[in-house]
């Protein structure tokens, strides 16, 4: 039987809603419906549905990339750079799914392996679909951390943290600390400080195949967040390595969503402006 597992959003009740409405109508076409629990997925689901917003979608992702499912999106709010379809939408697009009515909208996503000095064995591991970000943990200091470019000292900064994007992250924590915009299907990485305190403070935009290491220097423990979740923290010595995958991120869509449109669409850009 064709299954189909939902992440839900905890702190969204109607998710659940519909969830259970979808589920009864999925089953009674043939099609099993299962909830995720933790973070663990079913485990014979063929596809991924995210009910939510773009942080579900991150979590389902997450979940899906070791076992390169594909995802979709399920908006529950505003309009979101990731979700694909609305509530009303879930049982006509899972059908389409299972017949094959579909493309997919493949993303990059990064490696980030944490090394600590004082650790044992291999290096933590982990995917990002949006970003990797050293920061302080404690307000009113800064985080001096070096930034290495394919092994090479670039610069050491003396920042509240230092970000690594991808091209779909650079809408994200990125352009809040003024990074650039980069179209989603491109494949680059994003390096942005954020809030420097030097006179160098610009993003830059790297090759694909640049490997980034963040290695704190002397002064206050950093965090590590990977898509928003904090996953580690970092003495002095410890570094960040990121570099591009060879995961994409599997994205289900039906009709074709031109980035511009969306931009537009999300910060309430005139066509007409500045004429």
């Amino acid at each position: 039987m064709p299954t189909v597992s939902f992440l839900l959003h905890p702190k969204r009740p109607e998710s659940r809603r519909y969830f259970l409405k979808s589920q009864e109508e999925l089953q009674r076409l043939g099609i099993k419906a299962l909830e995720i629990e933790g973070t663990t997925l079913v485990g014979d689901e063929e596809l991924v549905v995210s009910l939510g917003g773009d942080g579900t979608m991150l979590r389902a992702v997450d979940l899906s990339l070791g076992r390169g499912l594909p995802v979709l999106g399920v908006n529950l709010g505003n309009l979101g750079y990731l979700t694909e379809i609305e509530p009303y939408e879930i049982v006509s697009s899972v059908i389409s799914f299972f017949e094959g009515s579909y493309y997919e909208d493949r993303r990059m996503t990064l490696l980030c392996k944490v090394e600590k000095v004082l650790g044992e064995g291999e290096p933590d591991r982990y995917f990002a679909l949006n970003e990797v970000v050293v920061e302080r943990e404690r307000s009113g200091h800064v985080v001096r951390v070096d930034v290495e470019i394919d092994g090479d000292l670039f610069i050491r900064y003396a920042a509240d943290g230092v970000i690594v994007a991808t091209p779909t992250g650079s809408t994200a924590y990125s352009l809040s600390a003024r990074g650039p915009i980069l179209a989603p299907t491109l494949d680059a990485l994003v390096l942005t400080p954020i809030t420097p305190h030097m006179l160098f403070d610009r993003a830059i935009v790297l090759d694909q195949n640049s490997e980034v290491g963040l290695r704190l220097s002397d002064g206050p423990e950093a965090s590590v967040m990977v898509d928003g979740r904090v996953v580690a923290s970092l003495s002095t010595g410890d570094c960040v390595t990121c570099e591009r995958s060879t995961t994409y991120a599997r994205l289900v869509r039906y009709q074709p969503r031109q980035f511009h449109s969306i931009l537009k669409s999300k910060f309430g850009l005139d066509s007409k402006a500045g004429l």
